[in-house]
């Protein structure tokens, strides 16, 4: 029997366990959500929503079947907020965290797989990482909600206001952008600086990744102590870091300058604001198609060209490691490097002083195609089950944000027919455990003989 168990231990792979985990915990979440005493009316509500409920929770994506705030019972929502909480922290590393906290050991096996969960560079410190992210992640989330409170329990009394403040702060922070404020999310703040900023620095610190987190606070403490000069506060950052900083940063700029700029008159969006409210608003649009779906504009009133402005950004997401969905900063950086090194007639990928690894180029080529493949793929299939009436851009921003767990949406979720739910729910899980996992869950292994063979090369005509 003990070698049986051992036997299957083996075959299970690091993918393997992360797709299933995934998997249990939206089937689990699915059964609690047709409770009766899940939904306000205590009918309960039917499988299908709520496993669509329960996928865009733990995917972290925030498409809703039904309005979360006049649908779902207190029970309900506080269903749905545990789901995102474990979701944005990964289910590996709930459950590594669970198992530290009671004192259990950490095998091997449950260290390659929270390395595989959250993009750790090697297994080495894994258990301190998680750790560290289980303390950070709750320490960011309290701040966000004492933060918030106060606005909240203005205006809905202190319980409800407590409840309200902690569960946008998990949910901003998670990057999921589900919220129990009503159909137009937080609209009714799109002029109230503090829930805008507050909102924008959760789903920022969420996405860039856990291990961008650590190296930072490590390189912090290392300047606190005098063991390096300040000036070394971002050159002594590791190569990952950097990249994911500095795109982040530069995706956030231009997609604040170009929502601003495209959407200056429009009325139904920015137009009736005045020019500090516009920038606020803009930038809040800039941050949250980095994977997090809160809006604080109605998102079909935009034009056709900000729009597609707000696909590329969806498609790109945040950063790898972390609460973030999409093809990831770094992955879009390293293609870009690649696409400049061969302008300027140059071989090897260089970025800060440092050379990238020919294995990082591949496998962002593959991580591009799979990704492209899956949109592509979930779009048309969309297209063709939805009838003429709907645009095709509405089902390209709808697929955008499914696929890169972002959660906004033209007013389109609820009037898709089943067989469109049934794809918008297999590219949020497919972006959630991303489509690099998908792909090495079904990969063969290599023999040592295949491996070494080496066959004559012959160039092709490109172009």
């Amino acid at each position: 029997m003990q070698k049986r168990q051992k036997a299957m231990h083996r075959h299970i792979s690091s993918f393997q366990v992360i797709i299933l985990g995934f998997f249990s915990v939206i089937l689990f979440g699915s059964l609690l959500l047709t409770l009766p005493f899940a939904t306000r009316d205590g009918n309960g509500a039917s499988f299908a929503d709520a496993l669509f409920t329960s996928t865009s929770a733990v995917c972290v994506t925030g498409l809703v079947v039904h309005d979360t705030a006049t649908y779902w019972s207190m029970f309900g929502q506080a269903v749905i907020l545990l789901l995102i909480q474990i979701g944005g922290m990964g289910v590996v590393t709930v459950a590594v965290s669970i198992a530290v906290i009671s004192g259990r050991k950490i095998g091997l096996m449950q260290r390659s797989t929270m390395q595989e969960a959250i993009a750790a560079p090697h297994v080495g410190g894994i258990v301190r990482l998680t750790g560290f992210i289980l303390k950070t992640a709750m320490l960011i989330e309290a701040v966000g909600v004492a933060v918030m409170a106060p606005v909240f329990c203005k205006e809905f009394g202190f319980f409800r206001g407590i409840w309200y403040a902690l569960f946008h702060s998990v949910s901003a922070f998670c990057n999921a952008g589900i919220d129990i404020l009503g159909e137009d999310s937080l609209a009714r703040y799109v002029t109230n600086p503090l829930i805008n900023i507050t909102t924008m620095m959760l789903i920022i610190l969420g996405g860039i990744g856990f291990t961008v987190w650590y190296d930072v606070i490590d390189n912090g403490k290392k300047i606190w102590y005098r063991e390096i000069p300040k000036k070394w506060c971002f050159t002594r950052l590791k190569l990952h870091s950097k990249i994911a900083i500095v795109t982040t940063l530069i995706l956030l700029i231009a997609g604040t300058l170009l929502n601003f700029v495209l959407e200056y008159r429009n009325p139904e969006t920015i137009g009736n604001l005045n020019t500090g409210q516009k920038i606020m608003a803009s930038a809040f649009q800039a941050v949250t198609t980095r994977t997090a779906g809160f809006s604080t504009f109605q998102q079909s009133g935009m034009h056709e060209e900000t729009g597609f402005l707000n696909i590329i950004l969806m498609f790109i997401g945040g950063s790898p490691g972390g609460t973030a969905g999409g093809l990831k900063t770094t992955t879009f950086a390293l293609l870009f490097l690649a696409f400049h090194t061969m302008l300027r007639g140059g071989h090897d990928i260089e970025c800060f002083q440092r050379k990238v690894a020919e294995d990082s180029l591949r496998v962002a080529f593959v991580t591009f195609m799979l990704a492209l493949g899956i949109y592509v793929t979930g779009t048309t299939v969309i297209a063709v089950i939805e009838p003429d009436t709907i645009s095709l851009q509405k089902i390209m921003y709808e697929t955008a944000s499914a696929m890169a767990t972002v959660g906004l949406t033209q007013d389109l979720t609820t009037h898709l027919r089943v067989g469109s739910k049934i794809v918008l729910m297999i590219l949020m899980y497919a972006g959630r455990v991303g489509p690099m996992t998908i792909a090495l869950l079904f990969a063969g292994k290599v023999n040592l003989q295949e491996k070494m063979r080496t066959l004559p090369t012959e160039k092709i005509m490109i172009g």
